[in-house]
């Protein structure tokens, strides 16, 4: 949890999604030139604990700074603001911190008001706001207004062109043996939510894990972006194995980075096929 109301903000208790994108372009633009003189990507990868291979993969793609963050933030429990600018420090980039320290303060002071303001009561009475978790009057179909809300195994993310596979899905994982409970958006939510708060409380508290259906379509679609990155913000490193990433047929478009750290359920692969339901399953039935 962000620590935010000291009269100086700790900026080792600050994530990276707080930094915006103009600090992150300035990042790249220092960054990414290869530099015999100053320490350059590579080095700060290095020193942000990435292998040698994983630095060879970086190096093939266009943004390789952009993927470090992403694949530092996605794989390291440490990964910060304070973090971010140690390291800078500790390959000689103080020029870089003296240029971006007043972006990034700015950046974190927004970060923290952020937060502030969803702590804070709502001004408009819950019964007219759209934009407040409704656990009183029923999120999903199966709540009981006057019980406890309704809980999942697994939030399914995916994107429209997929729902054929969700289908699928829901009839191998909930019609079966397995009996396990799937939060499938377009089923299960009741409409005249606002969609990013429903979808917040439905992943943090609703749902044990989330499955999530890689296609090219999902790269491209922002709810997918948004349900991703909010569940990897609450489980830093994947240490409780809370994402799983599913691929059900070929891409054309690269595997997202900020995933590449998670072990994949993978139907594509003829030779596995066979255990694919029954590994998903198992991983969605752990405590």
């Amino acid at each position: 949890m962000a620590c935010c109301d000291k009269s100086e903000t700790d900026l080792w208790t600050i994530p990276l999604i707080a930094l915006n994108v103009s600090v992150r372009k300035k990042l790249e633009l220092y960054l990414n030139p290869r530099n015999m003189v100053a320490a350059d990507w590579m080095v700060v990868a290095e020193t942000m604990g990435f292998n040698y291979l994983e630095i060879q993969n970086y190096e093939a793609t266009n943004n390789p700074t952009r993927k470090v963050l992403e694949g530092w933030q996605a794989r390291s429990t440490d990964a910060s603001v304070g973090k971010l600018l140690s390291v800078l420090t500790e390959v000689e980039r103080k020029d870089i911190v003296e240029d971006l320290r007043p972006l990034i303060d700015e950046d974190v002071r927004k970060y923290c008001e952020s937060l502030k303001k969803k702590s804070e009561p709502p001004v408009q009475v819950n019964d007219i706001d759209s934009c407040v978790p409704r656990d009183r009057v029923g999120l999903t179909l199966e709540d009981d207004p006057d019980g406890a809300p309704e809980l999942f195994d697994a939030f399914i993310c995916y994107c429209q062109s997929d729902f054929e596979f969700v289908h699928e899905m829901i009839r191998q994982l909930e019609q079966t043996d397995y009996k396990l409970k799937l939060c499938v958006f377009d089923r299960d939510v009741l409409p005249g939510s606002c969609v990013w708060t429903i979808t917040s409380e439905l992943i943090e508290r609703r749902c044990k894990r989330m499955v999530v259906v890689i296609s090219d379509e999902y790269l491209d679609s922002d709810a997918c972006d948004f349900q991703t990155k909010f569940a990897l913000s609450l489980c830093p490193g994947a240490r409780n194995k809370r994402l799983i990433p599913v691929i059900y047929k070929s891409m054309a478009k690269p595997f997202p980075s900020i995933l590449r750290f998670l072990t994949i359920c993978d139907y594509t692969r003829p030779c596995t096929q066979a255990w694919f339901w029954i590994r998903l399953a198992k991983a969605l039935s752990q405590p």
